[in-house]
């Protein structure tokens, strides 16, 4: 039995993958095809005259989308990923739950304007021209130049980022959100490779997310044309979401902490940091991508909603 999605403009990440996996006529016509039952990947490119390579890309934005899902199934040659429609209904309503006196203002942090950091190898950074500093040498961190940053990498440890709360001297928040591009790290990219990511907000642990790849096999839609195809080419849009009845990872509630727990207006800046608890399950590192990189056109984004 299909699933049925109902929808509202409060559904603001979902819509987003929806809009991306609507956006493009040949991801519709493989939703088209797949109402008639199951395929797999070199069926859809053959009968929509796809280079296998696209009809992947394409499968991968509806899966992520969670329009479709995907198995791995025997075949001829190794095993075959086979594609299935997951939706039967998708329905919007264009309403919104929230008050219309709500505002928000959005803050946006490069990932290259980090204030602190703790990094073992494997280690980078590069920016939208080639590497900043030595690969694998965690000095690189420190160049003058790592502001120009569009993906850094490393394997073990921490970054951090301050951003002002200035807006909170003069309103009350009601939920807080960050948003961010991520996936695990390892020496070339690995579908194979889950790592543990963690995010503190004044030092206070507000959640770890479980990534489950260091995703590759197609380009991200930002890279440049030097990013080498065996590297890592892309994340996943992840958002912290802080509210008055706990802290969540886009829909999954991951505490019952309250956005008044983390004493946004405390000091003279809010601390957010990314990565890795020495515990970790799965120490699997951290890749962060800026608005250069990956398929998200941002870096750290942070949003009042007051």
């Amino acid at each position: 039995m299909k699933q049925e999605i109902h929808m509202n403009l409060d559904d603001v990440q979902k819509l987003v993958l929806y809009g991306r996996a609507f956006s493009a006529e040949a991801r519709i016509e493989i939703l088209r095809l797949l109402c008639r039952g199951e395929r797999n990947i070199n069926e859809i490119a053959e009968t929509l005259s796809l280079p296998a390579s696209s009809a992947a890309a394409h499968v991968k934005v509806l899966e992520e989308a969670g329009l479709i899902t995907t198995s791995l199934q025997p075949g001829v040659r190794g095993s075959m990923k086979v594609c299935e429609k997951a939706l039967d209904t998708l329905k919007l309503e264009l309403t919104s739950s929230h008050r219309a006196a709500e505002r928000m203002e959005i803050i946006n942090m490069p990932i290259g304007s980090y204030v602190d950091c703790l990094v073992e190898p494997t280690c980078g950074i590069v920016g939208e021209k080639g590497p900043i500093g030595q690969e694998d040498e965690p000095r690189c961190f420190y160049e003058p130049n790592r502001s120009e940053a569009q993906l850094l990498w490393f394997g073990k440890g921490y970054i951090e980022y301050r951003f002002p709360n200035s807006l909170l001297k003069k309103v009350q928040e009601k939920r807080m959100e960050i948003s961010l591009e991520i996936c695990s790290e390892d020496h070339e990219y690995n579908m194979a490779y889950p790592s543990d990511i963690t995010l503190w907000v004044n030092g206070i642990e507000a959640g770890t997310w479980t990534c489950p790849s260091d995703y590759g096999g197609r380009r991200g839609m930002l890279n440049p044309a030097w990013w080498p195809d065996k590297n890592t080419q892309y994340g996943e849009l992840k958002t912290w979401r802080f509210e008055s009845d706990g802290t969540w990872i886009d829909e999954e509630r991951v505490n019952t902490r309250k956005i008044q727990e983390y004493g946004l207006s405390d000091q003279d800046y809010i601390s957010v940091r990314i990565g890795i608890k020495e515990d970790a399950a799965h120490p699997g590192g951290i890749n962060l991508f800026g608005d250069g990189f990956g398929d998200y056109s941002q870096g750290i984004r942070l949003t009042f909603f007051y």
